[in-house]
Protein backbone atom coordinates (compact mmCIF):
# COMPACT_ATOMS: atom_id res chain seq x y z
CA UNK A 1 0.00 0.00 0.00
CA UNK A 2 1.49 3.30 -1.33
CA UNK A 3 1.02 4.87 2.75
CA UNK A 4 3.40 2.17 4.18
CA UNK A 5 5.61 2.47 0.76
CA UNK A 6 5.92 6.32 1.84
CA UNK A 7 6.70 5.65 5.76
CA UNK A 8 9.36 3.39 4.62
CA UNK A 9 11.54 6.81 2.66
CA UNK A 10 11.66 8.19 6.17
CA UNK A 11 14.88 10.56 6.06
CA UNK A 12 16.13 13.76 4.50
CA UNK A 13 15.28 13.99 0.29
CA UNK A 14 17.16 16.71 -2.00
CA UNK A 15 15.68 17.62 -5.45
CA UNK A 16 13.86 20.38 -7.11
CA UNK A 17 10.27 21.79 -7.33
CA UNK A 18 8.68 23.22 -10.52
CA UNK A 19 5.94 25.69 -10.22
CA UNK A 20 3.95 26.28 -12.99
CA UNK A 21 3.43 30.22 -12.26
CA UNK A 22 -0.06 31.50 -12.82
CA UNK A 23 1.32 35.10 -12.60
CA UNK A 24 3.39 34.40 -15.43
CA UNK A 25 1.51 32.75 -17.92
CA UNK A 26 2.08 29.39 -16.55
CA UNK A 27 5.90 29.86 -16.81
CA UNK A 28 7.82 27.22 -14.79
CA UNK A 29 9.67 28.40 -12.08
CA UNK A 30 12.32 26.00 -11.22
CA UNK A 31 14.22 26.33 -7.61
CA UNK A 32 16.49 23.82 -5.58
CA UNK A 33 14.07 21.75 -2.72
CA UNK A 34 14.51 19.48 0.14
CA UNK A 35 12.15 17.38 1.62
CA UNK A 36 12.07 15.64 5.57
CA UNK A 37 10.07 12.83 5.50
CA UNK A 38 9.01 11.46 9.31
CA UNK A 39 6.54 8.69 10.87
CA UNK A 40 4.59 9.89 13.59
CA UNK A 41 2.55 8.20 16.32
CA UNK A 42 3.84 4.75 16.03
CA UNK A 43 3.99 4.92 12.08
CA UNK A 44 -0.07 6.00 12.34
CA UNK A 45 0.57 9.21 10.64
CA UNK A 46 3.54 10.91 8.39
CA UNK A 47 5.26 13.94 7.91
CA UNK A 48 6.37 16.12 5.01
CA UNK A 49 8.02 18.98 5.48
CA UNK A 50 10.01 20.54 2.40
CA UNK A 51 11.71 24.20 1.33
CA UNK A 52 11.42 25.40 -2.15
CA UNK A 53 12.08 28.85 -3.37
CA UNK A 54 10.35 31.42 -5.05
CA UNK A 55 12.08 34.31 -7.20
CA UNK A 56 15.29 33.72 -4.61
CA UNK A 57 12.41 34.47 -1.97
CA UNK A 58 12.72 30.66 0.47
CA UNK A 59 9.32 29.21 0.90
CA UNK A 60 8.25 26.13 3.08
CA UNK A 61 5.36 23.90 3.17
CA UNK A 62 4.90 20.61 5.27
CA UNK A 63 1.76 17.64 4.68
CA UNK A 64 0.48 15.43 7.47
CA UNK A 65 -0.46 12.42 5.93
CA UNK A 66 -2.90 9.72 7.67
CA UNK A 67 -4.27 6.32 6.47
CA UNK A 68 -6.99 4.60 8.05
CA UNK A 69 -6.84 0.82 6.85
CA UNK A 70 -10.13 -0.07 7.48
CA UNK A 71 -12.11 2.19 5.02
CA UNK A 72 -9.36 2.98 2.94
CA UNK A 73 -9.69 6.87 3.34
CA UNK A 74 -6.57 8.58 3.31
CA UNK A 75 -6.00 12.26 4.25
CA UNK A 76 -3.69 15.16 4.10
CA UNK A 77 -3.76 17.95 5.69
CA UNK A 78 -1.59 20.58 3.94
CA UNK A 79 -0.03 24.39 4.51
CA UNK A 80 2.90 26.12 2.63
CA UNK A 81 3.68 29.54 2.94
CA UNK A 82 3.34 30.71 -1.23
CA UNK A 83 0.27 28.78 -1.77
CA UNK A 84 -1.86 28.60 1.71
CA UNK A 85 -1.40 31.53 3.12
CA UNK A 86 -2.79 31.15 6.77
CA UNK A 87 -5.21 28.24 5.75
CA UNK A 88 -5.20 24.15 6.03
CA UNK A 89 -6.07 22.24 3.18
CA UNK A 90 -7.80 19.73 4.15
CA UNK A 91 -7.55 16.79 1.19
CA UNK A 92 -9.44 13.20 1.06
CA UNK A 93 -8.98 10.49 -1.05
CA UNK A 94 -8.44 6.31 -1.43
CA UNK A 95 -5.81 3.48 -0.60
CA UNK A 96 -3.61 3.10 -3.41
CA UNK A 97 -1.12 0.52 -4.39
CA UNK A 98 1.40 3.20 -5.95
CA UNK A 99 0.46 6.46 -4.69
CA UNK A 100 -0.93 8.38 -1.75
CA UNK A 101 -3.38 10.70 -3.97
CA UNK A 102 -5.34 13.00 -2.52
CA UNK A 103 -7.92 16.00 -3.31
CA UNK A 104 -8.68 19.01 -1.31
CA UNK A 105 -10.49 22.45 -2.71
CA UNK A 106 -10.19 26.65 -2.43
CA UNK A 107 -12.19 29.58 -2.54
CA UNK A 108 -11.44 31.84 -5.38
CA UNK A 109 -13.86 34.35 -5.07
CA UNK A 110 -16.29 35.70 -6.47
CA UNK A 111 -16.45 32.59 -8.57
CA UNK A 112 -16.54 28.97 -7.30
CA UNK A 113 -14.06 26.89 -5.33
CA UNK A 114 -11.59 25.04 -7.09
CA UNK A 115 -9.99 21.72 -6.45
CA UNK A 116 -6.39 20.64 -5.66
CA UNK A 117 -4.86 17.38 -6.36
CA UNK A 118 -2.21 16.12 -4.56
CA UNK A 119 0.05 12.96 -5.12
CA UNK A 120 2.95 11.72 -3.13
CA UNK A 121 4.53 8.86 -4.91
CA UNK A 122 7.43 6.65 -3.66
CA UNK A 123 9.10 5.71 -7.21
CA UNK A 124 10.70 2.38 -7.95
CA UNK A 125 14.24 3.73 -8.53
CA UNK A 126 14.51 4.85 -4.92
CA UNK A 127 13.39 8.34 -5.81
CA UNK A 128 9.96 10.33 -4.52
CA UNK A 129 7.95 12.33 -6.56
CA UNK A 130 5.10 15.12 -5.14
CA UNK A 131 3.07 16.77 -7.91
CA UNK A 132 -0.17 18.73 -7.27
CA UNK A 133 -2.77 19.95 -10.02
CA UNK A 134 -5.62 22.72 -10.38
CA UNK A 135 -8.61 21.64 -10.46
CA UNK A 136 -11.21 24.19 -12.25
CA UNK A 137 -14.49 24.72 -11.33
CA UNK A 138 -14.91 22.45 -14.41
CA UNK A 139 -13.65 19.79 -13.84
CA UNK A 140 -10.00 20.83 -15.77
CA UNK A 141 -6.68 19.56 -14.43
CA UNK A 142 -3.47 21.81 -15.15
CA UNK A 143 0.05 20.81 -13.65
CA UNK A 144 0.55 23.15 -10.94
CA UNK A 145 3.82 21.60 -8.89
CA UNK A 146 6.11 18.76 -9.73
CA UNK A 147 8.85 18.18 -7.48
CA UNK A 148 11.38 15.34 -7.80
CA UNK A 149 13.52 14.21 -5.39
CA UNK A 150 16.36 11.77 -4.45
CA UNK A 151 17.57 10.80 -1.08
CA UNK A 152 19.96 12.59 0.42
CA UNK A 153 23.40 11.38 1.08
CA UNK A 154 23.79 11.11 5.16
CA UNK A 155 27.14 12.32 4.67
CA UNK A 156 25.87 16.34 3.57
Amino acid sequence: MAFDRLAACAGQWHGSNMLQDPGLGRQPVISESTLSLVPLLDGRFVRLDYTWGYHGKPQAGSMLVGCQKKTGVMTVHWIDSWHNGDLVMACEGVVDERAVSVRGSYAAPPGPDWGWRIAIAPDPGGSLSVVMHNISPDGQEELAVEARYARMDPRR
